[in-house]
């Protein structure tokens, strides 16, 4: 039995369908495959599919890095709220457009200081006299009331019955115009005070500053419950000024006896009376710091 050709077109081998072979020969003898074309053909596969994963991850990464643009914009948009002032761009700062509230002041000015009215002649114009600075027919202070005697009054701050001729002397250098005296007594105690009024306090000031207590001073004035005291006898001196005023004490025994350092009545009685002095002067300036403040 003879084997004849098989009939038909001998098959074409294409290297992209698998079904496809490559042939073998012509006239059906056996040949050798094309090896230079299979590694060409595997080569081209290869290219292909590189190409591919390189345009494929390319796209893969523009939608990453997309997706990640979107979520920190996002996420900005949530924590505009917490992000510090100076962080934030101009438009996330809001801008206050209305004007500061102003309010009226509420707090009452200062008081007038008392001393201002009592410092000099331009503002000390209240009406003055020994009576009005020293009222009353008696002084009472804590426990302790003192018998008013008489008051004295006049223009002459170097008169003979007033004051020493030292003290006097003095007075009158720095420009006294008035001097006032008082008396008070207790259980056979007594003390005169005497008040020089200057035009300034500054005035004032220099004559107490120029005043020996040992030798200029006041002279003791008797009447009424006060009898006559410290005519001759050893008596206790002060001076003092505050305001346009000088004021000076001189307090002994109704008796005559001289006072020594261990009569506690005589230096009380005549402490007591300067400070009440001191408290009516300024008494002076509040009344009229008062009356300034109330018109």
């Amino acid at each position: 039995m003879s084997f004849g050709q098989q009939g038909g077109p001998p098959s074409q081998w294409d290297p992209w369908k698998p079904q496809s072979q490559q042939p073998w020969g012509d006239g059906g003898s056996e040949q050798t495959p094309d090896w230079a074309a299979l590694a060409e053909a595997s080569e081209i596969r290869n290219r292909r599919r590189r190409l591919f994963f390189i345009v494929g991850g390319a796209l893969a990464t523009v939608a990453i890095g997309t997706a990640v643009a979107m979520a920190v914009v996002s996420a900005n948009g949530d924590d505009e709220a917490n992000k510090p002032a100076s962080s934030l761009s101009a438009a996330a700062i809001p801008s206050a457009t209305g004007t500061a509230p102003s309010f009226a002041p509420t707090s009452a000015p200062p008081p007038l200081d008392p001393k201002d009215f009592i410092a000099s002649k331009a503002k000390d114009t209240a009406p003055l006299s020994a009576k009005i600075l020293f009222p009353g027919t008696q002084l009472t202070m804590g426990s302790t009331v003192y018998k008013k005697g008489t008051t004295a009054d006049t223009k002459n701050c170097a008169a003979a019955d007033s004051v020493q001729a030292s003290l006097g002397k003095i007075l009158n250098a720095n420009g006294c115009t008035q001097f006032m005296r008082v008396s008070y007594t207790k259980d056979g105690v007594s003390v005169t005070v005497g008040v020089a009024v200057f035009d300034t306090e500054t005035r004032a000031a220099k004559a107490k500053s120029q005043v020996n207590t040992k030798k200029d001073i006041v002279k003791s004035l008797s009447g009424g419950a006060v009898k006559a005291f410290c005519n001759s006898a050893i008596c206790r001196t002060t001076s003092n000024s505050y305001g346009r005023y000088a004021y000076f004490t001189i307090a002994g025994f109704a008796s005559g006896k001289n006072v020594t350092e261990k009569d506690t009545a005589v230096f009380g009685i005549g402490d007591n009376l300067a400070e009440f002095t001191f408290r009516q002067i300024h008494r002076r300036g509040e009344a009229q710091a008062s009356t300034a403040a109330g018109g």
